[in-house]
């Protein structure tokens, strides 16, 4: 079939056929459907205009004419059988059932803070009871705070790229590794310390990022960093402050023990183990079998300590001489899950409401 009665069948069907189409649509979105069927992007219409240029050039005067004509009939039919629907629905609604507006509304679900969210603000509420300031500082940090002024040695493992995410500077080489991801809350601390003087007690609480990735690890995870520095802070002082905060967050009868570790940025360190809130040997005894979660020890590491190191008081400006302090971070996901008995640390970032509208 030539052009020319490529048009000619096309024009007089396209007649034919809309008004028929417009009539039997029974609501907006059919109408509409209907309407781009023939003038839409891809409408029976608009792709005969597009062969226009096809047609004979005595001819195309005739068609362009023709072809417009019926594309502002359909549009004057198109907005007539609108009005028409938007009248039918409105008079529908008017002689329809009465609407008896004293019914009291539907209310929305009240929403609820995050789990994590909860225990981050309970874990801060229990350290501004004792007088510790709460801060925050940035997740994109500079090398020198996350690593260099907490006195870690160059060739540490945790400043290796498969355990920090560092971000590209444009790719300038030289400072490929000047700024990453905070590894730590530790950050805050060098913050706090480079702008105030002692004494001052400080705890900090927000995402970190490790390339780890199981049941217990994950590549963000919420931690909590705290410190205090003064004249004559002792070992002493921070066990205090330790125990309080453990047995405030999981009973006052939960035993608590402290055991020597190492971390660069503290002199003497150590981790702090708690009772294993699953199986409460410390209450029942030796239990039957043996607990996944302790391995049957009957105790749970939940978080590392130490006295700061003179090396970091030397890089803010402290006199190591004059003042001491102790510093100690934990894992607000590994409180959580202990908490709410989470066997697996992914639930807690999947946000599937099924499991979070149980908190």
């Amino acid at each position: 079939m030539d052009v020319v009665a490529a048009f000619e069948e096309g024009l007089e069907r396209g007649a034919s056929e809309y008004r028929t189409a417009f009539e039997e649509a029974e609501d907006e979105q059919a109408l509409r459907a209907a309407n781009a069927r023939f003038v839409g992007p891809s409408g029976a219409l608009t792709r005969l205009m597009k062969r226009m240029r096809e047609l004979p050039g005595e001819r195309r005067k005739e068609f362009g004419q023709r072809s417009n004509q019926l594309k502002q009939e359909i549009a004057a039919a198109f907005h007539a059988r609108l009005d028409g629907l938007a009248a039918a629905a409105r008079e529908a609604e008017l002689s329809g059932p009465h609407l008896d507006v004293s019914l009291p509304g539907r209310g929305r679900p009240v929403g609820r803070l995050h789990p994590l969210t909860q225990t981050k603000h309970d874990l801060l509420d229990v350290f501004v009871e004792m007088g510790f300031d709460v801060a925050d500082g940035p997740e994109v940090e500079k090398h020198e705070y996350n690593f260099d002024k907490l006195g870690f040695p160059p060739d540490h493992p945790a400043t290796d790229m498969q355990d920090t995410f560092f971000v590209a500077s444009e790719g300038v080489e030289s400072e490929a590794r000047a700024v990453l991801l905070r590894t730590h809350t530790s950050t805050v601390q060098v913050r706090e310390m480079l702008a105030r003087k002692p004494p001052l007690a400080v705890v900090s609480a927000g995402a970190t990022f490790r390339r780890d990735d199981d049941a217990t690890h994950s590549p963000m995870f919420m931690q909590l960093e705290g410190f205090m520095v003064d004249d004559g802070i002792t070992f002493a002082h921070l066990k205090g402050v330790l125990t309080h905060f453990l047995q405030r967050i999981f009973g006052r009868d939960l035993p608590v023990r402290f055991r020597p570790s190492y971390f660069p940025f503290v002199e003497p360190g150590g981790e702090v183990d708690m009772g294993c809130t699953i199986c409460r040997r410390w209450q029942r005894g030796d239990a039957a079998g043996e607990c996944r979660v302790c391995k049957g020890t009957g105790w749970i590491e939940i978080l590392g300590c130490g006295m700061i190191h003179p090396v970091v008081f030397e890089h803010v400006g402290y006199d190591p001489e004059r003042h001491t302090g102790f510093a100690f971070g934990l894992g607000v996901d590994r409180i959580t899950m202990l908490r709410h008995g989470v066997p697996h640390l992914g639930l807690l970032y999947g946000n599937d409401p099924r499991f979070l509208n149980q908190f």
